[in-house]
């Protein structure tokens, strides 16, 4: 199959070229006729699967053959978890519509908003956003959306993970009700399915792949390994196997910066990316990380959410998701777009149950060898570390700042952190 027998218009087809691609995923080939006919979609589609240009196409098909307004309104509007997930799906906008009249920007928190104000007051056909600041600047009414056509949630399951259903509801009754909607989710839980019926009017079902599955070509490993000597087992994988782009994952920023320093000290170049870094610096970190720059990049999972990492051959999580889902978000940061990847993961003791549900999840037992001079402890407690110890443990070792630069302008309310998934620590 073509784009072409898709449906999309010819400057779309050279868009698409120009970027490329010949064959439409599989995730395209099913979203984009049907978001062409302009019914809702609730879609189930990993990272790596093309899927944010299953969206991105037929919208701007859509909106170049609408009428043209005056004061080029909001018409389109796309939200996303991250500011690293919102910049990626405005560079396919951005890409995608090179050969047609449609403008478009992206706005999110920890930068300044001022460019971000004036772009959207010279008129956008296209408006890419996470919560916090699109809700800010309709406070500030220095936006409407009014007249918005098309509704995207992308990662929709990430969005109620960090505790954006509220933004989302408030940002639902500022739309009109006659619209359609997109939701895009790598998982189908309980209270996703929940939000696509408050949301969406009849939608046709999409999946690229089997619900909760896990990418075929991503080979998966484990080493149990003593709690203590893991970072020691990092190293001498990555020396060994002569790794040079490596993405690591921690449960919390303060792991994520230890870990990075014990790294750079037995001489690894590596840096850290996670919410108490600016957006300068996590900027600086993903590009450093893609150009070869440095080896290692050590993130928390709400950080690494939407990271655009070509070809990335090796994940490690040096510390097992206690959110089994998480798992595959983590992992589906390798074998993106055919090819093939590397998931290592370091189990200690207490993470037993953990390793259990993710296996149970993936429908598999993920192969276990232990590596000579990092056994792990016999006499090791299995009980896992419950989240509320293991939050005082850290914050009596290291007190964090608040996290002013998330995206979301309220991260620093004690409701609204007892809001956001209990077990997050990114």
């Amino acid at each position: 199959m073509s784009f072409s027998s898709l449906g999309l218009s010819d400057a779309l087809l050279k868009a698409v070229s120009k970027q490329g691609y010949e064959t439409p995923s599989p995730i395209q080939q099913k979203a984009i006729p049907v978001i062409l006919e302009g019914k809702d979609v609730l879609a189930s589609a990993q990272t790596g699967t093309g899927k944010t240009a299953g969206f991105t196409l037929p919208i701007l098909q859509r909106l170049s053959m609408g009428q043209r307004l005056r004061h080029r309104p909001i018409r389109a509007l796309i939200l996303t978890p991250t500011r690293e997930l919102a910049a990626q799906v405005y560079d396919n906008v951005k890409a995608y519509s090179i050969f047609l009249d449609i403008k478009s920007t992206v706005i999110f928190g920890g930068v300044n908003q001022n460019p971000q104000v004036a772009a959207i007051r010279q008129g956008i056909d296209v408006l890419v956003a996470t919560p916090g600041r699109l809700l800010d600047l309709h406070n500030q009414r220095e936006l409407s959306l009014s007249n918005v056509e098309v509704l995207v949630l992308d990662e929709a399951d990430r969005m109620l993970d960090m505790g954006f259903l509220r933004d989302i509801k408030k940002i639902m009754a500022l739309l009109p009700s006659k619209r359609q909607n997109l939701l895009f989710s790598a998982t189908f839980s309980k209270d996703i399915k929940a939000l696509a019926n408050d949301i969406l009017h009849h939608p046709v079902q999409v999946e690229a792949t089997p619900e909760n599955t896990t990418v075929e070509a991503i080979s998966q490993k484990v080493y149990r390994v003593d709690k203590a000597r893991k970072t020691g087992l990092l190293i001498k994988l990555i020396n060994d196997g002569q790794w040079e782009q490596v993405l690591v994952f921690t449960r919390t920023k303060h792991g994520a910066n230890n870990l990075t320093k014990k790294l750079i000290g037995n001489n690894i170049s590596a840096l850290a990316i996670h919410g108490n870094k600016t957006q300068a610096a996590r900027t600086k970190a993903l590009d450093s990380f893609k150009k070869g720059t440095i080896r290692v990049l050590v993130a928390t999972d709400i950080a690494a959410r939407g990271l655009d990492i070509p070809l990335l051959p090796h994940v490690v999580n040096f510390e097992i998701p206690n959110i089994s889902e998480d798992y595959v978000h983590r992992i589906g940061r390798t074998g993106r777009a055919g090819a093939s990847g590397e998931a290592v993961s370091l189990v200690s003791a207490d993470e037993t149950a953990f390793l259990r549900d993710i296996e149970k999840l993936v429908g598999l037992r993920i192969p276990a060898a232990v590596v000579e001079g990092f056994e792990p402890d016999p006499d090791a407690s299995t009980d896992p570390v419950k989240p509320q110890q293991n939050r005082q443990r850290q914050q009596k070792q290291h007190r964090q700042p608040t996290d002013s630069n998330n995206e979301n302008s309220k991260e620093g309310n004690p409701k609204r952190r007892r809001n956001r998934n209990r077990y997050r620590r990114g």
